[in-house]
């Protein structure tokens, strides 16, 4: 954990000499981060890390010796760290970036193939951002993929039943950031297999969403997708956002859709939580459930304030279980929302809410 007023200490793992150099340039800007040290592999990561502990390691996954996914979860049984991964193995949003989140990396940057330099000058911003929250967060254990797995045919059928069923009245709109993808799977995993219709914006990006998608469909009882434009919002079925692309909620006559649009960013982010919940407050008013989640910066706050101030119910996670409580905090100094509950709970009390 980092000391407060204290520069964060990063350690940089990677066995690209051009990557090592770019990131400790890049970081060594910022005058809230510090570049401890620099390793070629996961061996000189570990020498180093027996002699000082970093506040954040950034990790490449394809690397000699031992792969990053090897190490990071070496690291996150043995002796924690936040980890953000730096991959080019991950920008197609492939299984290798679920696993990555599933061990315990708290964030991901995908880096290109080629023209590694000038993407990293281009996202310094995002990067710099991103090592800062990790700092702050609070770490999660691995998952246990085959405790948690539990669908067979049965629910799969009765998936496809109730999914063409009929419009919910009440629908859930979720937005959250950093710490979210575990977040999202306690909070989906809480649901029954016929509740409300279930929006979400996870910061993410492009290409991401579709592999999350999947990962969740094969966790939850809900029907979990990533959103496509018009498509409509059912009993028992979950849209996530593409990444890279806003989501709005529209409605036609009783029918409630989704809207998948480009545009600039908004509160720094595409997709953003404010469009979501704004497009919510103005179509879906107090049939909306609005819920705010782990994450660094304030995007999603104002839009929740809209949500209540439109008559909808809502919720923010609260400190002791957001990985980084920026999201939910800057919600409530707004006074936008209407209760403050631990991640556990949020899914229970948002039934309650649906069940009138």
């Amino acid at each position: 954990m980092a000391v407060p007023n204290q520069p964060v200490r990063v350690l940089i793992v990677d066995d690209s000499a051009v990557v090592r150099q770019v990131l400790k340039d890049l970081l060594s800007e910022d005058p809230d981060i510090s570049v401890m040290g620099v390793a070629a592999n996961p061996f000189i990561a570990a020498e180093k890390i027996g002699e000082e502990v970093p506040d954040v390691i950034i990790l490449d996954i394809e690397m000699p010796r031992m792969d990053g996914l090897t190490f990071l979860q070496k690291v996150m049984t043995q002796h924690p760290v936040p980890v953000v991964i730096c991959s080019s193995l991950v920008s197609d949003g492939c299984e290798t970036s679920m696993r990555a989140l599933e061990l315990g990396a708290v964030d991901i940057v995908a880096k290109p193939q080629v023209g590694t330099r000038q993407f990293f000058e281009e996202s310094r911003v995002r990067i710099c951002d991103v090592v800062k929250a990790a700092a702050g967060a609070k770490l999660h254990k691995p998952i246990d993929l085959e405790r948690l797995k539990k669908n067979s045919a049965d629910v799969i059928l009765k998936r496809a039943n109730l999914a063409t069923v009929k419009t919910t009245e009440k629908v859930i709109v979720v937005g959250a950031s950093t710490g979210g993808t575990e977040a999202l799977r306690v909070f989906l995993s809480d649901l029954p297999i016929d509740c409300p219709a279930v929006v979400i914006v996870q910061h993410m990006p492009e290409n991401f969403t579709a592999s999350f998608a999947r990962r969740l469909n094969e966790l939850c009882r809900v029907a979990v997708k990533e959103a496509a434009n018009g498509d409509t919002l059912l009993r028992g079925q979950v849209l996530i956002a593409p990444g890279n692309r806003h989501l709005l909620v529209k409605s036609s006559g009783a029918r409630y859709f989704v809207e998948v649009r480009d545009g600039p960013l908004v509160s720094r982010h595409r997709p953003s939580v404010d469009v979501l919940f704004r497009s919510s407050a103005r179509y879906l008013g107090k049939n909306a459930v609005g819920v705010i989640m782990t994450g660094m910066g304030d995007d999603g706050a104002r839009g929740l304030l809209e949500l209540k101030e439109a008559g909808a119910s809502t919720i923010a996670q609260d400190e002791k279980t957001s990985v980084v409580f920026g999201m939910p905090f800057e919600a409530i100094k707004l006074g936008a929302a209407d209760k403050v509950l631990p991640l556990d709970r949020i899914a229970r009390e948002v039934l309650q809410i649906c069940q009138g």
